[in-house]
């Protein structure tokens, strides 16, 4: 970069943008030049030569982060606007009076009825601070504010208590939205069917959260936890509805006598959650709160059905206004009961194994899906007698499924007898897993009150789903138990097989499977339940959820096709979507983009109901659909296998991300192990981070220009006469819009010892020649650079067949170019690159230093080569203390000459090098947070 370009320090960098446009245009005449990578060498040739320093970074990155968190919020708005809330209530009422035109029976059940289940989870995507989620949602209904300094700091981790009350919160401000559609739809109903309107029941909406509840791949919260957190959603709800009455009390006495049992109810379950709030370690503590929760006290509500029955003669009374007012709030308690919102316990089907052994008295080799394990498992449950249990069983309960159906069974004793509970099993790839599940419920006696809940997301159970779904429902017991229920849930996801399958073609694997569901669902005449589908798709375009809309947000997951297999078999479907962390609640920060984004949901589930008729000629001209999802997902395979891409993704290890949420990213590993890490070993979200913090979201793009190489014309004729195509082609040209090939490579580069010993070409920079021969020979035959080299290529040659593609689909088909936001995250990873070559050089420039505790100075930098800064700081500074004691500072009687103090120099490496390692990579971090705002999301 010319120097003209680089103003004084602390102010920030300018130029950068039309410096990275220049180098670009000069890739016509030298196609090996990597734009990106050499505005990142230039900026640390500043650096290192002290025209710019980390100040100067410092305050360009404070305009790049400010900027990338408007356009998130801009993004956010454009998804859910309009979000004006007059514009959204006359909508509603719009959609009220559309459905108002047939007979009051048919519009009751319409709204009786949710048209989306959300289901709040907690995956770590909490990448912002909660000020900052909060101004997000206020700058999506207010771009004219200011944002402020608070809201773009780091987030620290947040604990599972964070998690849960930022999903009560959120599931909060989403009761509220309800609240308000609920009172215009008795308004409607009111002026259409005067005899009848006191009837309804509105309930658009059904919420739920696993948070607290999610024991598949963790052990850190405790059976205590869940109960504690049922506890404390018992008592937001019942403060909630007191809240809701207090204002109608002087009304009736029904209404009075109402909220004096809520305030009783109120009181016990303060007591009985700060019971469970104490150090419940000794078995005396235990016994004492248990003892409190299972006793009978007249203010222990465990139903919500009495003070429904008295609000329900009010409303049959009322005067008008009074009944309209009540419906709403009497609503919301026959939808939501004692909780804020249905309660997801989630366990992984590996541990219902090891649960269910002892049981059938087999030895630890015994495959359950064996079919004398399926045997056994259906005399079991045929011969189960329910047991009683409390909560000593709890404590002592060893195997993790067990303690959470022993949770279950005592959360439906002794907190809320009403709400039904989901059991989602993660991995569940055998029928006879879920007769595990419900023999464990059946032992409890909680089958009549339990969802079990398997969940398709690995490639096996997505492959074999239509298979495992048929016998499954062929199997005696479990007719009977769903007909009891009157419903059979399962839940499809795109982690696993987004990772293991490539995004799109899981999208069609799922669709794939839903249609299943409905053919068996018939074929074993159960079509007098319901079948219930919950998508846990996430939020960005990584996860599988859509950036082109809350419509095709919802089509992405389950599309027409899917829906019309239930409708042309007159089968009721019941759809659930999942709003993950973060991501997920900040459509509900504040009361207008709640509403806004309920009334969005409405309007897209009103128009894609299905009438069983599917045209689509995605789904008739199979040859060309079904070969375009077989070679896109045999490429996305292929990657996933590969060494290079494995070895390109994890050059730094997650060293890349934020820690976003308590759930760990992946298991612990040792320094050896690092260099060999597998994408296995990592989860879903930090996967699809790294693809986005590398530039290049490898498993939504890759394959799809390879797929239709051959017969490009013909797959863009299907893709544009296919509303499913499209859907699908957008969310792949959104994703594009954001990747750089020349970005994935340039991050290759860092590890490329031939740059480290150019960089000094004749004298270029003195001052770090010795450091630059150091990283040369280190990194001679490091195999990193290589393989980005080898995924560049690869993924080069398939983005030109894309390239191609996307020419030939209409341009109104996708979304409007961007290259503004492509210059800005090229700036953003120009920016970090020179701050990884600052870290790689002043890490080789600190002296060297004895083996200590099994670690030496080469183990520190491998560490730093991985980015794991955090570590490699905490070592340099156990190797370079500043506050050791001096010869003075001890009463010695005998003498001795005095010995040089090392503090001094040690404060200098501190100064000079460790501490400028640590700033340099929280600047870093800011930079991950500022281009996960690009994309929209954290994964």
């Amino acid at each position: 970069m010319a120097k003209k370009q680089i103003v004084k320090k602390t102010k920030p960098i300018t130029g950068l943008t039309d410096r990275l446009k220049s180098l670009y245009a000069h890739t016509g005449e030298s196609p090996m030049s990597n734009p990106v990578f050499q505005l990142g060498f230039e900026l640390s040739r500043e650096l290192e030569g002290n025209a710019l320093d980390l100040a100067g970074f410092d305050a360009t990155l404070r305009n790049l982060e400010r900027d990338a968190f408007r356009k998130r919020a801009k993004h956010l708005s454009g998804l859910i606007g309009p979000i004006d809330p007059a514009s959204n209530k006359k909508k509603i009422r719009s959609l009220a009076r559309q459905s108002a035109e047939s007979s009051f029976r048919t519009f009751s059940a319409r709204w009786s009825r949710p048209l989306l289940g959300c289901v709040f989870t907690a995956h770590p995507t909490f990448l912002l601070n909660p000020n900052g989620y909060a101004e997000l949602a206020s700058l999506a209904a207010s771009p004219k504010k200011k944002v402020s300094a608070t809201a773009l700091k780091p987030n620290s981790a947040p604990t599972i208590d964070d998690e849960h009350q930022a999903a009560v919160s959120a599931i909060n401000s989403a009761a509220d939205a309800q609240a308000e559609m609920s009172g215009l739809l008795v308004d409607v109903a009111r002026k259409s069917y005067p005899k009848d309107w006191r009837k309804l029941r509105p309930a658009p909406f059904a919420f739920g959260t696993w948070v607290g509840y999610d024991m598949d791949g963790r052990t850190d919260i405790a059976w205590s936890t869940s109960v504690r957190f049922r506890l404390s959603e018992k008592l937001n709800q019942i403060e909630r509805y007191k809240a809701a009455l207090e204002p109608l009390a002087k009304v009736d006495e029904n209404i009075q006598t109402v909220c004096q049992k809520l305030e009783q109810a109120e009181a016990h379950c303060q007591q009985m959650l700060d019971n469970f709030s104490a150090d419940l370690s000794s078995t005396e503590a235990l016994s004492e709160a248990a003892n409190a929760l299972t006793a009978s006290d007249a203010a222990k509500l465990l139903s919500i059905k009495p003070l429904v029955s008295k609000l329900e003669k009010v409303i049959s009374k009322a005067d008008d206004k009074t009944a309209s007012a009540l419906i709403p709030v009497v609503s919301a308690m026959k939808n939501q009961g004692l909780g804020t919102g249905t309660v997801h316990f989630r366990i992984n089907s590996s541990q219902l194994h090891n649960a269910i052994r002892r049981h059938l008295g087999s030895k630890e080799s015994l495959a359950v899906e064996s079919r004398s394990a399926m045997a056994s498992l259906r005399r079991l449950i045929a011969g189960t007698k329910p047991v009683d249990v409390n909560f000593a069983n709890l404590a002592i309960e060893n195997t993790t499924a067990v303690r959470q159906f022993l949770a279950i069974a005592q959360i439906i004793k002794h907190i809320d007898g009403d709400n039904p509970v989901r059991m989602l099993i993660a991995e569940c790839e055998q029928p006879s897993t879920v007769l595990c599940a419900l023999y464990f419920a059946k032992l409890f006696g909680i089958e009549d009150r339990i969802d079990i809940s398997p969940l398709f997301e690995t490639e096996s159970a997505l492959e074999h789903g239509g298979r495992f779904l048929d016998a499954l429902f062929a199997e005696p017991a479990y007719q009977d138990y769903v007909r009891v229920r009157g419903v059979i849930a399962i839940q499809t996801g795109f982690s696993d097989a987004g990772r293991f399958l490539g995004q799109i073609p899981a999208a069609l694997a799922i669709e794939r499977l839903q249609g299943r569901m409905a053919q068996s669902m018939a074929k074993h005449g159960l079509s007098d339940v319901e079948g219930l589908i919950f998508n846990t798709h996430g939020e960005s375009m990584g996860r599988g959820s859509h950036p082109g809309g809350i419509g095709e947000r919802l089509l992405h997951p389950m599309s027409q096709w899917a829906r019309a297999q239930f409708a042309r078999r007159n089968l009721d479907l019941v759809q659930e979507a999942s709003f993950q962390g973060g991501d997920g609640y900040v459509y509900f920060g504040n009361e207008q983009t709640a509403l806004a984004l309920l009334t969005r949901i409405m309007e897209a589930q009103l128009a894609n109901e299905s009438d069983g008729k599917n045209e689509d000629p995605f789904y008739a001209e199979t040859d060309v659909s079904l070969d375009f999802y077989r070679d896109v997902r045999r490429t996305q395979a292929r990657y996933f296998q590969d060494k290079s891409y494995n070895r390109a993704l994890m050059a730094f290890g997650l060293s890349l991300l934020n820690e976003t949420g308590s759930r760990k990213s992946r298991r612990q590993s040792d320094i050896a192990t690092e260099r060999d890490l597998s994408l296995r070993r990592i989860r879903a979200i930090p996967h699809n981070s790294v693809l986005q913090q590398l530039g290049y979201p490898v498993n939504v793009i890759a394959g799809i220009g390879e797929a239709v190489n051959e017969d490009r014309e013909r797959f863009a004729d299907l893709f544009t006469r296919s509303d499913r195509a499209t859907c699908l082609m957008r969310l792949v040209a959104f994703s594009n819009q954001r990747a750089s090939i020349k970005t994935l490579g340039a991050y290759g580069e860092i590890f490329n010892g031939a740059f480290w010993a150019t960089r000094p070409y004749r004298g270029a920079e003195p001052e770090v020649e010795a450091a630059c021969l150091d990283l040369a020979e280190r990194l001679a035959v490091d195999n990193r650079a290589q393989s980005f080299r080898q995924l560049a290529t690869q993924l080069r040659i398939d983005g030109l067949m894309l390239r191609r593609l996307l020419d030939l689909l209409p341009a109104k088909s996708l979304p409007d170019a961007d290259e503004e936001r492509r210059r800005t995250l090229g700036v953003l990873h120009a920016l970090r690159l020179a701050l990884m070559q600052h870290i790689f050089l002043k890490a080789v420039q600190i002296p060297p230093f004895s083996r200590r505790n099994d670690i030496s100075r080469d183990d520190i930098l491998d560490m730093v080569f991985a980015l794991r800064i955090p570590d490699a700081v905490s070592l340099l500074r156990d190797a370079y203390p500043v506050e050791a004691p001096e010869i003075d500072d001890f009463d010695m009687d005998e003498p001795a000459q005095a010995s040089r103090s090392s503090a001094p120099e040690y404060a200098r490496i501190r100064s000079d090098y460790i501490d400028v390692i640590e700033d340099a990579y929280g600047l870093m971090l800011r930079i991950s947070t500022a281009i996960a705002n690009h994309f929209g999301a954290h994964g």
